[in-house]
């Protein structure tokens, strides 16, 4: 029986839309269910096949063959990979450390009893998660200097180090939302059993209450560094030598050739998958484990 039927007969009419009671079976206000409805079946068979073989048909429309293209790509593929994808995994790592370090104490700010720097906290936290990567980025790049003198001794900057730091504050702030919402989500009842114990809010934070927030904070955190893997060819705008920045060198020392784009940009799209697809699988598993049971 549907919720309409459950109303008298008066009541199922109204002159006023929002009156009318809820119906699980009406349809979608944009019209979606009709529009899919309505579309032949031979239109999705279609589209995917158009998807599927147009790459195949852009590369049997050019001079080089598919053995041609595959020992272009494997030529490069060792160059790619130690080179320029290990480069990403180690910016996604170091700014995984650095934004995590940098968070767990801007999201304890965000708890703080000072009200001062709760307010600092604050203003940190949404000017970083509200401010587009590739501009932080070239902020970080363009303001930070190629070389630091330190005892007369010179120490350079590399570039891909500047886009570390960069990265890593972005990162920051959502890994201090993450901090500040396990915190809170710890039940009250915590605290006070800790109080009537005599334990300071210093002892009760580290010795009671971050520990239970670390299992609620691990599934967030591989999340995010999923995600901060994923955003890494950023950086190739700036000029660091990572994949996508290799990918097209590779490209014009082959003659940057239309139909390497494929193969090439294809395969940095597979490798990019398989390494953050088992983390995104992991952290949904671990979403399941640690999942607060009220």
């Amino acid at each position: 029986m549907s919720d309409i039927a459950k109303f008298p007969p008066r009541e199922r009419h109204s002159d006023l839309a929002v009156l009318l009671p809820l119906s699980a079976s009406a349809p979608d206000a944009l019209g979606l269910s009709r529009w899919l409805a309505s579309m032949p079946g031979w239109v999705l068979p279609a589209l995917t096949t158009v998807l599927v073989f147009w790459p195949v048909y852009a590369m049997a429309q050019s001079t080089f063959t598919t053995e041609r293209l595959l020992s272009t790509l494997l030529k490069w593929m060792p160059l790619l990979v130690t080179k320029g994808f290990v480069l990403n995994i180690l910016i996604s790592f170091l700014t995984m450390v650095f934004g995590t370090i940098a968070g767990i104490f801007l999201g304890l700010g965000r708890v703080s009893h000072s009200r001062f720097v709760r307010l600092v906290s604050w203003l940190m936290v949404q000017l970083f998660r509200n401010s587009p990567w590739l501009v932080l980025l070239f902020v970080v790049m363009l303001s930070l200097p190629f070389e630091i003198r330190i005892a007369g001794t010179i120490v350079p900057v590399p570039d891909w180090m500047k886009a570390v730091f960069g990265l890593s504050l972005p990162v920051m702030a959502n890994i201090a939302e993450i901090v500040r919402g396990a915190i809170r989500s710890v039940p009250s009842g915590q605290w006070e059993a800790a109080e009537s114990l005599a334990f300071s809010r210093t002892q009760t934070l580290w010795q009671i209450i971050l520990p239970q927030c670390f299992k609620r904070m691990i599934p967030p955190w591989m999340n995010w560094y999923a995600i901060m893997t994923m955003a890494t060819p950023l950086v190739s705008l700036l000029g660091v030598t990572e994949i996508i920045t290799l990918t097209r060198q590779a490209m014009e020392a082959e003659g940057n050739h239309p139909s390497l784009l494929v193969p090439f940009y294809g395969f940095a799209l597979i490798i990019f998958f398989a390494y953050c697809y088992p983390i995104a699988r992991l952290t949904m598993s671990l979403e399941k484990r640690f999942a607060v049971k009220l």
